[in-house]
């Protein structure tokens, strides 16, 4: 029977490889993954469960062919390889094809005939470079919020920003205090930041304005206000 203290390390051990940022697997001699952390589940775009049970031939490829072979050979006889092996392999869901470096290793200082093995991933900083950031995230806002937004991103006040949409002050902090909690920001200085973020503010105009395609109801394209005359100040 397992004993508690087994349990208690295990989960120690679980605990911490998945607070690690390095990708990380535990695999059985013939290079099955047993355990996998996040960090290492996530060049597949997937969850450290599903990767359990996959192969390390199966995941990299790599540069010269049968050297991953050789590499677990030689450490199921007992000779640990100086070098580690240079691998290849296809990352998350658009098949990105990546580069790194796999060091696979015996677990523990012993050699049993059959050891499990701890497989640590390298991933090269010029092929991370090549992979395709997540498109940023978008929001759409009122003709109004947007109005609001670009007034604020210009450093309005809460009154002026109110004359310039025709609202009262609560008015005004209505909507900001609506943004604000939408956006999950505690300010706004944050706020403003975020709009920009989500592509709600242009970055390419001053005075600050909102995107007609991220508001709705129509366009917002000027965030001058309507009391002041062109080039006049708020």
């Amino acid at each position: 029977m397992v004993s508690d203290e087994y349990i208690s390390w295990r989960n120690h051990f679980l605990l911490l490889l998945d607070r690690i940022p390095t990708p990380i697997a535990v695999c059985r001699p013939d290079g099955e993954v047993t355990v996998a952390n996040p960090a290492m589940a996530a060049e597949w775009g997937t969850s450290p469960g599903r990767l359990r049970g996959r192969n390390l031939h199966e995941l990299f490829r790599p540069r010269l062919p049968g050297r991953l072979d050789r590499h677990i050979e030689a450490l199921r006889l007992g000779r640990r390889p100086r070098h580690p092996i240079e691998v290849r392999w296809m990352a998350g869901a658009g098949g990105v094809e990546r580069e790194g470096e796999l060091l696979v290793d015996p677990v523990g200082d012993g050699f049993p005939p059959s050891p499990m093995l701890l497989a640590v991933l390298r991933v090269r900083a010029a092929a991370a470079e090549t992979i395709p950031r997540p498109a940023e995230p978008v929001a759409e806002v009122s003709v109004v919020e947007g109005h609001i937004l670009a007034l604020a991103a210009a450093g309005a006040t809460t009154a002026a920003i109110g004359k310039a949409v025709g609202l009262t002050v609560d008015g005004v902090n209505y909507h900001l205090t609506r943004l604000t909690r939408r956006w999950r920001v505690p300010n706004r200085t944050a706020l403003v930041a975020k709009a920009y973020v989500l592509g709600v503010l242009s970055t390419r105009e001053w005075p600050p304005a909102a995107f007609p395609q991220r508001t709705r109801g129509g366009a917002c394209r000027s965030t001058q206000s309507p009391h002041v005359p062109p080039g006049g100040t708020r």
